[in-house]
């Protein structure tokens, strides 16, 4: 099994985030892990990597368990789990900032692809040690 340091980032509910149910609309917890990842592999990777990799949902899981409300700051965080030859699952959790409450947890299959060729390639074992490692 493996498994990576969490990376965190914070962001703020906006009026625009906020559907009829007065509550921040499942599609903008969709844009939250996908945000996070993208932010956790630009922290972490070199601007070689990111010139040379991409990066597609192969598969989201989202659970939605307490919904956020506007102004609510959220913390989103992320973590690497098991990745194989061409598949990296990752793990987002999406709790309130002021009390820590879940508010969404997701699991989700990423491919890396060659950016110029959009085809699936394998991770480098550089690359692979920085987001992953035996547990």
């Amino acid at each position: 099994m493996h498994a990576s340091a969490a990376f965190e980032m914070i962001v703020s509910v906006l009026s625009d985030d906020i559907d009829e149910q007065n509550h921040v609309n499942n599609t903008v917890y969709l844009r939250w892990v996908q945000d996070v990842a993208t932010a956790h592999w630009r922290a972490i990777a070199s601007p070689e990597a990111r010139e040379e990799i991409g990066w597609v949902v192969l598969r989201h899981e989202i659970d939605y368990k307490v919904p956020a409300t506007h102004g609510d700051e959220i913390v989103l965080r992320t973590w690497v789990g098991k990745a194989t030859r061409l598949t990296f699952e990752r793990f987002t959790e999406i709790r309130r900032k002021s009390d820590c409450q879940l508010l969404s947890q997701a699991r989700t299959l990423w491919c890396p692809i060659n950016a110029q060729t959009g085809r699936p390639v394998r991770v480098s074992p550089n690359i692979r040690a920085k987001f992953s490692r035996d547990v």
